[in-house]
């Protein structure tokens, strides 16, 4: 059996107990990762790990080319979406994007 950590088990324990709804969306909310500002550097490690090319790279997060250059240059920091993206594939590997 997986081991709950302590956010899991009090969402369980939430259900359990047949919590009000706002009790338990809050409960959700807080269980659900954030999602962190990645550097350039994070960024380029991300793709030179998965051997791809910038464009590859823009296709897997569904960005423009160019976008995607610019976020490695350190111009403009990615958000929304492909953030998310980015920070699940810089914890869990480039693969969960496929």
């Amino acid at each position: 059996m997986k081991e709950l950590s302590p956010l899991e088990a009090a969402l369980e324990i939430a259900q359990n107990f047949c919590f009000e709804k706002a009790t338990m969306k809050q409960i959700e909310d807080l269980a659900i990762p954030g999602v962190k500002p990645l550097t350039p550097k994070q960024i380029l490690k991300i793709r030179t790990k998965a051997n791809c090319s910038q464009d590859i790279m823009a296709k897997f997060l569904n960005v423009n080319p160019s976008t995607y250059q610019k976020w490695e240059r350190g111009e403009v920091p990615p958000s929304g979406a492909p953030l998310k993206l980015l920070n699940l594939a810089h914890d869990k590997g480039i693969q969960v994007l496929l």
